[in-house]
């Protein structure tokens, strides 16, 4: 089987789809990735064919890279149709050549998908975060700056679309590419428990094969708790909120681990308590196996290992898609919001955190999902959706009613 795979530069989408590649390759299929250079080590060491796509990303100014820092919308958008003009001749080509078996891209990686509608390829959508529909939507509560943002941006957007029906793509609307249809075949990397309104999603196109990470066996406590604090990889430059933390905590009998990405130089912090420790990167899975409170900005990835782990979650959301994960989290019981006001004030961001050490029904609520997440059908799952929809199989029926998962049929192998 041919395979074509397509995602956007972010860890976040990317790292979920490492495992499932690998087992595709592992059962000798041919795998061809189109990526960027950032992740080229990580997709060659699954033994899939690495694509540079860097070359093809549209010259941007600085407005549009301020635009882009702030993850507006309208920009993303603007910028991924450029993308889509400027890849067309590559894909197509390789398309013509190929002929892949099936294409399998991310839900945000606009030139992927419409790559695929564009060249009536069988695909799967690849979606690293909540699937997407009316439904669910309700769940993505924007701030009014975001509204304003899109709104606004409309004009933009649909120039960029145009542009696109002309080269044979046949774009109605942002939305048109961003929402997932009832019968679009597509791979969740949760489980139907943790999705919202997945009683919307039939059982036969949507697979819920729960988080794709590197699991890590826990690892003994220390003699006191550790609060592991985290903003990702995107929005992760807040020198305000790293003091209150630290602040928050220097006196207290825990230790504090706070990594802030490479977008923020630690140095601004200080001179630092004994209990604290500042890194631009950590292994976080490490991490999470001996932590005992996660505070995080509930990026999908991050809030599904604290949950893959058992840790409580302090939530911490700073967009709309994070705000919805944060809710999700909540609702079953593996975390508790932090207001933005209590996260700047360190007296009230002590007792939050102290408060959320304490609490035995959030502890449960962790443990709870730790099994349900663990119960879903994984990478190996993926892989047999992916092979049967190039197959023609029409969808997919390994997944059990509401709830955990249960264990996949096998597949003949190609």
């Amino acid at each position: 089987m041919r395979v074509l795979w397509f995602c956007i530069p972010a860890y976040g989408h990317t790292n979920p789809t490492i495992e499932v590649v690998r087992e595709l390759v592992r059962r000798g299929h041919e795998v061809r990735y189109y990526s960027f250079e950032e992740f080229r080590e990580r997709i060659e060491q699954t033994g899939a064919e690495f694509v540079a796509c860097d070359a093809y990303l549209p010259a941007i100014d600085a407005r549009e890279e301020q635009r882009l820092r702030k993850v507006s919308t309208t920009e993303m958008s603007v910028q991924s149709f450029r993308i889509v003009a400027a890849l067309d001749p590559i894909i197509s080509a390789d398309i013509a050549a190929r002929r892949p078996d099936v294409l399998v891209t991310d839900s945000a990686c606009f030139w992927g998908k419409l790559s695929a509608l564009k060249h009536g390829l069988p695909w799967v959508c690849s979606t690293t975060t909540f699937a997407f529909n009316r439904y669910s939507a309700k769940y993505m509560k924007n701030s009014a700056a975001e509204i304003a943002d899109m709104v606004l941006g409309l004009p933009r957007m649909n120039r960029e679309i145009r542009k696109l029906r002309a080269l044979g793509y046949n774009v109605k609307s942002l939305l048109d590419i961003v929402q997932n249809k009832p019968d679009d075949n597509t791979i969740v990397y949760t489980s139907r428990t943790f999705q919202p309104c997945a009683e919307t999603f039939g059982e036969s196109h949507y697979c819920f094969v729960g988080p794709s990470v590197r699991d890590v066996a826990p690892r003994e406590k220390g003699g006191r708790p550790l609060v592991y604090a985290s903003l990702g990889t995107v929005i992760n430059d807040r020198p305000g909120f790293y003091r209150a933390l630290i602040e928050a905590l220097c006196e207290e009998d825990v230790d504090l681990l706070i990594s802030c990405g490479k977008a923020f130089d630690a140095a601004q912090l200080g001179e630092l308590p004994q209990n604290v420790r500042v890194e631009q990167y950590v292994d976080q899975m490490d991490v999470l196996s001996c932590a005992s409170l996660f505070v995080t900005h509930c990026g999908m990835n991050s809030a599904s290992e604290g949950m893959w782990m058992g840790v409580p979650e302090l939530l911490f959301p700073l967009t709309g898609e994070q705000r919805a994960v944060a809710r999700r989290v909540s609702e079953v019981g593996a975390g508790v919001l932090l207001d933005e006001a209590v996260a700047r004030e360190p007296a009230r961001l002590r007792v939050a955190i102290l408060d959320a050490l304490a609490d035995e029904g959030l502890a449960a609520g962790s443990a709870r999902m730790r099994e349900d997440l663990r119960a879903c059908s994984g990478p190996t799952g993926a892989a047999d959706f992916i092979e049967q929809v190039a197959r023609g199989a029409g969808g997919y029926r390994g997944d059990s009613p509401l709830g955990t998962q249960g264990t996949v049929p096998p597949v003949p192998r190609a």
